[in-house]
């Protein structure tokens, strides 16, 4: 079983990206949601996870129109495969015209 975190960070003005919605979905599932607290961080999405292909959808309009910033992204999706790995963490590295990703540790 697999646990999941992520970690989104704003990076044109270099600071953590707190209160960004965040849900887990498998298949058509939403499984867990959360908001990123004051550091950008949900540390405990979800735990208990099977194998499986899984999404991870942010609201970044939602963010970005809090700060009277357009975005060309209004929603990121970052699709993933859980394997037989204990913890898995999902950055979002976020700008309002551009996203990057990786496998965290």
């Amino acid at each position: 079983m697999t646990s999941v975190s992520t970690h989104v960070l704003d990076a044109v003005r270099g600071v953590p990206a707190a209160g960004v919605a965040v849900w887990l979905v498998r298949g058509e599932r939403r499984l867990t949601e959360a908001l990123t607290d004051a550091d950008g961080r949900v540390s405990a999405l979800a735990a208990g996870l099977d194998a499986g292909d899984y999404r991870l959808f942010f609201d970044t309009g939602s963010y970005f129109a809090a700060q009277g910033i357009e975005t060309f992204y209004p929603e990121v999706c970052v699709a993933f495969t859980v394997g037989e790995q204990s913890h898995l963490h999902v950055p979002l590295l976020l700008s309002p015209f551009a996203y990057s990703t990786y496998r965290g540790s």
